[in-house]
């Protein structure tokens, strides 16, 4: 049910994605300019470009997420889709009529509900232990048969030292 709204909306937007680009701008503007002075390479300026991968986020994780496939990487693309999605279609603060204020303030406390929602999904693991999880419990099961290996190989090692010292003793005798 959740998925459902991301793929409707990225649909949309993909049949037309410049009803999107006037309020996606501000954000591109902003990502692209943080990115150019992070990156290495140059990266598309090209708002109506940047609202179409985003809505291809929104349809193919949405999709995973609806599908049961690799769930909590779709529900992470979403919710890391959904902030600069929220913000460049829901600036409640720029508006003065209190009618569409209102409006952009539900449709951004919605997007804060959905983004808890999807932050919920990614680190729900079904009941089934998470691989750090399981990774910590191999490590530990792994150091604990090391230690016992060592333990054994050092008590056959003292073994040996003692029969060696007799022997050693019996051969000066």
């Amino acid at each position: 049910m959740l998925a459902s709204t991301f793929i409707y909306g990225g649909i949309q937007t993909l049949r037309n994605p410049q009803s999107r680009v006037p309020g996606a701008a501000p954000i591109v503007e902003q990502l692209t300019e943080i990115a150019d002075k992070q990156l290495p390479i140059e990266v598309s300026h090209d708002v109506e470009q940047w609202v179409k991968v985003n809505a291809g986020v929104h349809v193919g994780a949405g999709t995973l997420l609806a599908l049961g496939k690799f769930p909590r990487f779709a529900a992470l693309a979403l919710a890391t889709s959904l902030v600069p999605t929220t913000f460049a279609g829901h600036r409640f603060w720029e508006h003065e009529d209190p009618k569409e204020r209102f409006g952009q303030t539900s449709n951004f406390l919605k997007n804060t509900g959905m983004l808890g929602g999807l932050l919920l999904a990614a680190v729900d693991t079904e009941g089934k232990p998470s691989v750090g999880w399981r990774a910590r419990k191999t490590a530990g099961a792994a150091a604990a048969a090391a230690e016992a290996s060592y333990e054994r190989a050092s008590k056959k090692a003292a073994k040996a030292q003692k029969r060696a010292a007799k022997q050693a003793k019996k051969l000066k005798s």
